[in-house]
């Protein structure tokens, strides 16, 4: 019988090439130990044992694993009345299960993992597996092991021969860094490592050109993302304005807007992985004709409920606003100008609809693309769907994040940051994250080989606010702003430091040489890219810790609009551990503060620890922006930073913001006024009772022909990307 299995499935998640002649040695050393038989019928046999998965595997077209190719062996060898030597082989089998569950068992022991309900809570909704009937079969250090033995595998990629103890040694440094609650991969690593998706990667960006068959393809390509746990971003910017021509129909194009509601259904329809939908990220060029009626598309509540939008802004536009001028839009096809839009007029509608639900965002791509390392190999035009990632078309995001209220020591009953314990976990998260470019499996053929081409990874962190908690700062002060910007520079520098290292045994990544670091005495880097600052919602719940750079947006809250509709109760954990034993604890207090949110005004609470628990609205928004800028100084590729304002803030406020960002080289900004939406992901008690007015801007103040005629269109709260919340 023909063989037709050709690959299958390793222990630790790897789909590798069928090799008849393992079988065949395995039972010669079967042989060797029972003395019931010789190579040449090990031969025979390994020949039995590979027309029996044939025959079983090869019709359903699946791919067997090595459990079940090992139960083939035993029962081939019982029919064929070699009993003694299936009894070793079981015996053997069983050893080798023995010792690694030990193994695994003595580091359980060792590392204790301490998880919040609320951690539970979403390890079970969306990590943990579970069996046919929806019983969790799971625990979260076998989900910890699961991830660490699949992304180990991969030292075998580049070192075939490494030894079993030396290949548990780095899985246990993946298991020690992911169980303490240290370091976490971003989701889908979390969710699909070792299983039968495998596909690693958080979001992607994929390329929409202006033509019939590439929309369609981007569509298809997104629902086999979607599908498999990624989120993706567009730059729609390619795409013919509404009402231009279309030679090959003889008709008008209908712009871009109407092809992202395609993409916005396709999204809907295929719910990802079956465990969190699906969010896409728009980008039009500020230039574009149809940039009016995109700027407006979200206006209204609820529609385009996948996207997440935001306007490409150029150096050129800025200094047209700065002017009070007016600057040229282009018609994507010919190149040529088409019309032209006073610059500040389109800042301020821009600006007023942020204020009014917080959309459209804002990227400065010129800034994005003076820090592309791979200038050579195209321009960034887009982002994933909460903006800390530019990418080429086709490349994806692997990310981790590094919990800093770990990163902590206690010195004479005060905590102080421990610089060694940040380097340590630092150079294992960038091993750990470059082996999960080679373990991962891409959804298409073009993603994989730009993937690989740059191996672009982002290490960011997590549990700043926490921090600064722990170590007294005020989130709010120059101390901190000084303090994050030294931590993310120790931290990139490390990351360097690594990725270097890996390159003296795995080689730089494949187009280092038409990289920004090839020169003379350039980082000859394993990877394009090592650092990035992600929202971690969903992660930092499982960490237990505030989310990225984040600074607490409220003591208590309900977090909403979460795991398929259920709500949270969040009280911060430092608050309550402080307050009991400063001896100021009380329900009471808590129900005050959870219908504020905020202890600024709050007497019970001391002054003292008024100013270290200070929240996302009790601050003014400069602090936020100080606090982007001081980490986008040491990323490669960008923040992921929510600027929150309250629901009284102004116009003035929102476009202030946005300028500061700007001046101080800031790659973007997302604003969100609180309560300025029906739907939000944080929620506290009450919203102020006047609301400020808006700037209304009506048809007369923009060009005739680029009126906008449609209703507008929104959905996700800012921060709230339920793919990039990794």
């Amino acid at each position: 019988m023909e063989n037709k299995i050709a690959k299958i499935k390793k222990r630790d998640g790897r789909i590798v090439d069928f090799d008849n002649m393992r079988i065949a040695n395995a039972i010669y050393k079967a042989f060797l130990a029972t003395s019931e038989a010789d190579g040449d019928k090990a031969e025979l046999l390994a020949e039995k044992v590979r027309e029996k998965i044939a025959e079983k595997f090869s019709a359903k077209k699946k791919i067997p694993n090595v459990e079940e190719i090992q139960d083939a062996v035993e029962e081939t060898l019982t029919e064929d009345g070699f009993t003694q030597t299936a009894k070793a082989y079981i015996l053997y089998r069983q050893k080798r299960r023995e010792i690694r569950e030990a193994k695994y068992f003595l580091l359980a022991q060792d590392v204790r993992t301490k998880l919040s309900k609320n951690a539970l809570t979403v390890l079970e909704s969306r990590y943990l597996r579970k069996d046919e009937q929806g019983k969790l079969n799971e625990t979260p250090q076998q989900l910890f092991q699961r991830v660490a033995s699949n992304i180990a595998a991969a030292e075998k990629i580049h070192r075939p021969h490494i030894t079993d103890e030396d290949l548990f040694k780095i899985e246990e440094k993946f298991y020690r860094l992911m169980a303490s609650l240290e370091f976490l991969p971003n989701s889908p690593t979390l969710m699909n490592a070792g299983g039968s998706l495998q596909q690693l990667s958080a979001c992607f960006v994929l390329p929409v050109e202006d033509a019939m068959d590439s929309i369609f393809e981007a569509v298809k390509n997104t629902a086999l993302i979607h599908q498999s746990g990624g989120g993706t971003g567009f730059d729609f910017s390619r795409l013919r304005p509404e009402g231009d021509s279309v030679k090959s129909t003889q008709g008008t194009a209908s712009g871009p807007i109407s092809f992202m509601t395609v993409f916005d259904a396709a999204t809907n329809v295929v719910k990802q992985g079956g465990k969190r939908r699906g969010a896409n990220m728009g980008i039009l060029r500020v230039d574009h004709p149809d940039i009016l009626k995109f700027i407006t598309a979200k206006k209204q509540e609820g529609i385009l409920p996948n996207f997440n939008m935001s306007v490409a802004l150029t150096d050129e536009f800025m200094e047209a606003v700065k002017k009070d001028a007016y600057y040229d839009l282009f018609n994507p096809r010919t190149r040529i100008a088409q019309g032209k839009l006073k610059a500040k007029e389109v800042f301020d509608m821009i600006v007023n609809l942020a204020w009014s639900n917080g959309e459209p965002g804002i990227v400065f791509i010129d800034k994005m693309n003076r820090d592309n390392p791979t200038p050579k190999l195209g321009k960034i035009e887009s982002t994933n769907p909460c903006a800390e990632q530019p990418l080429l078309p086709y490349e994806s995001c692997n990310l981790g994040s590094i919990n800093l209220v770990k990163m902590l020591k206690e010195q004479g009953g005060h905590y102080e940051v421990d610089w060694e314990k940040i380097k340590r976990t630092t150079r294992a998260g960038v091993h750990f994250l470059d082996n999960v470019i080679d373990m991962n499996r891409y959804p298409i053929a073009e993603i994989e080989a730009m993937t690989k081409q740059n191996r672009k990874i982002g290490l960011g962190i997590m549990g700043w606010a926490d921090m600064l908690i722990k170590l007294r700062i005020p989130y709010n002060s120059d101390k901190a702003i000084e303090l994050g910007e030294k931590i993310m520079q120790f931290i990139n520098k490390e990351s360097k430091v690594k990725s270097q290292e890996i390159a003296t045994f795995r080689g730089v990544f494949p187009s280092y040489q038409d990289s920004i670091y090839n020169k003379k005495d350039g980082w000859k880097l394993r990877n394009a890219t090592t650092t990035t600052i992600a929202p971690t919602g969903t992660i930092g719940i499982v960490a237990n810790c505030s989310s990225g750079i984040e600074p607490h947006f409220a003591i208590a809250y309900i977090r909403k609009h979460v795991l398929g509709g259920k709500e949270l109760t969040e009280v911060n954990p430092l608050f309550e551990e402080i307050a009991k034993k400063e001896g100021w604890w009380s329900e009471e207090l808590i129900l005050k503060i959870a219908d504020k949110g905020t202890v600024k005004n709050i007497q019970e609470v001391p002054e003292f620890w008024r100013k270290i628990f200070v929240t996302a609205m009790d601050m003014e928004p400069v602090w936020h922006i100080k606090m982007q800028a001081a980490f986008q100084n040491h990323v490669d590729n960008a923040v992921s930073k929510t600027v929150n304002f309250p629901f009284n803030a102004s116009i003035d406020d929102i476009k202030n913001a946005y300028w500061m960002a700007y001046e101080n080289n800031c790659k973007g900004i997302t604003i969100y006024r609180n309560e300025s939406r029906k739907q939000q992901v944080l929620n506290i008690g009450k919203k102020e009772e006047k609301q400020p007015e808006s700037i209304q801007l009506s048809e007369k103040d923009v060009a005739p022909e680029l009126r906008d005629p449609s209703p507008a269109i929104p959905d996700l709260p800012p921060g709230s990307c339920p793919t990039c919340n990794i």
